[in-house]
C-alpha cells in the first residue's frame, strides 16, 4: 500500500501532463508553424542580404524582419520593402 502512495503523485502528475498537452495542442502546433516560417524568413533574408546589393534590395537581418515575413508570407515581404523605402 505504501508503494501506491509513493506513485500517486507521479500518477497525478502523468494525467495532468496529459490534460496539458490535449488542451494546448493547438496553440502548440501553430506556434511551431510561426517558428519553423519564421525560420525560413531568416534564411531568405539572410540570402537577400547576400544578394540584395546587387539588384538593390537591403533589409536588415534580424528577428523581427523574420517574424513578418514568417506570419505574413511574400506581403509581408512587400511591406518590408515600403517601409525600408519610406524610412530611408
Amino acid at each position: 500500500m505504501g508503494e501506491l502512495i509513493g506513485a500517486l503523485p507521479w500518477i497525478f502528475g502523468g494525467f495532468v501532463l496529459i490534460l496539458a498537452l490535449a488542451v494546448l495542442k493547438k496553440p502548440v502546433k501553430w506556434l511551431g508553424k510561426v517558428a519553423a516560417r519564421t525560420g525560413v524568413g531568416l534564411a531568405v533574408l539572410l540570402l537577400l542580404s547576400k544578394v540584395g546589393g546587387f539588384i538593390g534590395v537591403t533589409l536588415g537581418v534580424n528577428l523581427f524582419n523574420a517574424l513578418v515575413m514568417g506570419v505574413l508570407g511574400a506581403p509581408g515581404f512587400g511591406l518590408l520593402l515600403m517601409l525600408n523605402w519610406v524610412l530611408h
